[in-house]
């Protein structure tokens, strides 16, 4: 499942580059039954089925154990659960920045609650919604950590101005040709001028928010220039 991940694209070419090192684990490896089983029947009944304790716990302590060989004593643990704090891109630049990180992810209705008690195991989520595994969140949580590793985009601004980089949502981007079907692109973005562009880039990205994600800008502590534009905008959209 994670060829997508170390093989094609940003998160690949940083892989090859050494920029990052990604290892994998598999439970199965740690088991001690001829059916190398990972899960069983939840005590007290019901559906689904729960990972077992045994071979995770042994997965994690193997994947800290070969990180401490690296030199890396107290990485950080995330397990991938609809319980846990919200995926944004504050917590991608604070993770970025740990020494380590070991990913779990779960199957099932979820693991046994003793590797909690055997592990500091920190719970990470995308949404409030359900998937089979924590596969593909695993992936997206490493290609929104690798692409912030400095030289793993092509430019080196480009991590920068992605949508929440500053807490805001992207502003609309063109490219050419000028005119296609009657649809212009905006004659500013064509004339040269750094600091209007600029300006109108911040000016946008503030409409796009504004309109999309209000709740972005309730928590922002505002400059003196976006509170200009903010008005700018309120007196367009709102004249009365």
């Amino acid at each position: 499942m994670f060829a997508a991940l170390t093989e094609f694209g940003v998160s690949g070419r940083a892989i090859k580059q050494q920029l990052c090192g990604v290892s994998f684990w598999n439970p199965r490896d740690f088991t001690q039954d001829n059916y190398h089983s990972v899960d069983d029947r939840p005590f007290g009944g019901g559906p689904g089925m729960v990972m077992l304790v045994e071979p995770l716990d042994l997965a994690l302590t193997a994947a800290k154990t070969q990180l401490l060989r690296q030199g890396i004593a107290a990485p950080r643990l995330i397990y991938l659960s609809p319980q846990g704090r919200r995926l944004d891109q504050a917590l991608v630049r604070e993770l970025v920045n740990a020494p380590g990180l070991v990913l779990l992810a779960g199957r099932y209705e979820g693991i046994d609650e003793r590797l909690f008690a055997r592990h500091a195991l920190e719970e990470v989520s995308l949404g409030d919604y359900v998937l089979s595994g924590g596969e593909l969140p695993a992936m997206v949580l490493l290609d929104a950590l690798i692409r912030q590793i400095p030289g793993a985009l092509g430019h080196a601004e480009s991590a920068n101005q992605d949508s929440f980089a500053d807490g805001l949502l992207d502003c609309p981007h063109y490219t050419r040709p000028e005119d296609y079907l009657g649809l212009r692109s905006p004659p500013l973005l064509r004339g040269g001028n750094h600091a209007e562009v600029s300006r109108w880039r911040l000016r946008e990205a503030l409409k796009r928010t504004s309109l999309r994600r209000p709740d972005l800008l309730e928590q922002r502590t505002m400059s003196p220039l976006e509170i200009e534009l903010l008005g700018e905008i309120r007196r367009e959209t709102d004249p009365d």
